[in-house]
């Protein structure tokens, strides 16, 4: 197989790689979030051999986890950083913290971890007090990163809370409180050529409104078209709540943002759609589709699949305990491939 001498679409070029036998290669757009909020999960070695071993080529951490960084020493995974919340204020009032921050957590590690993104901060809302410092952060870091010529992106990770109206598709906009607030970090995103980082839960949203989002809808599992909206129709709830995310993007002036699903996931446990069968349909379904993108936006979604492992300290609801691919045992829940 070749490609065609004809110009060709740039996320048609993303999709395809053309290795040097001819052969056709789809790029990997799954990753998976390695959360540690339990008390019996595999060392941070065996947790990197297992990515490694199940195709997973992209993980996110929470926070600069010393060992997990050390365990992914020459792996060659990609992975995304987190600066838990509680850091932000100190790193946006001074310069000096946040070059502290980079040469204490990422500096060891480089260039033999490859770190692609720094999450400043993890789903702040605009009325939380740290919202004010989410900014400043991001800056405060970036310059530290350009300063240091390191090749990260520093973003911060939003959830669909910040959105005033996700229906249609086509009408998605910001809430009035959230608009200075996601300006704002959209213009720094913007001036750096960052992505935005957004966590996507078809999940929730059927918890939300049960009766007029159907189940297998949330599950990327519809036979037609169940939301008509001009001349797209949707099938799947993951598809229309990312176009309302583009399309309130496309309102404030951004419209050719990345945008990367850092958390998306569904529970196995502990709540009435929360079952191994559901959640097994999901995640095959969303693999399958992220290479797709959607329909306003075609094109391989870098997405993170929530997460790793099951984690028993996490809660208070009890799902929070149940989102994991594999138990503690290092054992797969669900029959799935990542490539």
């Amino acid at each position: 197989m070749t490609l065609s001498k004809k110009p060709v679409m740039a996320t048609l070029l993303l999709l395809l790689l053309i290795t040097s036998q001819g052969k056709s290669v789809v790029v990997q757009s799954i990753g998976v979030n390695y959360g540690t909020i339990a008390d019996d999960l595999p060392p941070a070695t065996k947790v990197i051999a297992l990515y490694k071993t199940s195709g997973i080529g992209k993980m996110r951490i929470f926070d600069p986890n010393q060992a997990t960084l050390q365990a992914l020493k020459g792996s060659s995974l990609s992975v995304i950083v987190g600066v838990v919340n509680n850091d932000l204020q100190g790193l946006a009032t001074s310069p000096a913290a946040a070059n502290g921050w980079v040469q204490t957590n990422l500096s060891p590690y480089l260039p033999d971890v490859n770190i692609s993104y720094i999450a400043a901060g993890n789903e702040i809302k605009p009325s939380d007090p740290l919202a004010q410092y989410v900014g400043p952060a991001m800056q405060n870091l970036y310059n530290t990163v350009t300063s240091s010529n390191l090749q990260i992106k520093v973003s911060t990770v939003i959830d669909m809370l910040l959105m005033g109206n996700t229906y249609p598709p086509s009408l998605g906009s910001f809430s009035d409180n959230a608009s200075a607030y996601i300006n704002a970090i959209t213009s720094f995103l913007v001036s750096t050529k960052a992505p935005l980082l957004a966590n996507v839960y078809p999940y929730f949203a059927y918890l939300s409104d049960p009766t007029d989002i159907k189940l297998d809808y949330a599950l990327l599992h519809s036979s037609g078209v169940v939301v008509q909206d001009g001349n797209l129709g949707y099938q799947n709830r993951f598809d229309a709540m990312m176009d309302s995310l583009y399309s309130a993007l496309e309102k404030i002036g951004v419209a050719n943002l990345t945008v990367i699903v850092t958390k998306t996931g569904w529970p196995s446990d502990g709540g009435v759609v929360a079952t191994i069968d559901n959640v097994g349909t999901y995640y095959k379904n969303l693999i399958s589709h992220v290479n797709n993108g959607t329909l306003k936006r075609p094109g391989p979604l870098e997405t993170y699949l929530f997460a790793m492992f099951d984690e028993d300290q996490k809660g208070p609801v009890e799902t929070e305990k149940h989102f994991g691919l594999f138990s503690p045992t290092k054992q797969p829940k669900y029959q799935l491939s990542f490539s």
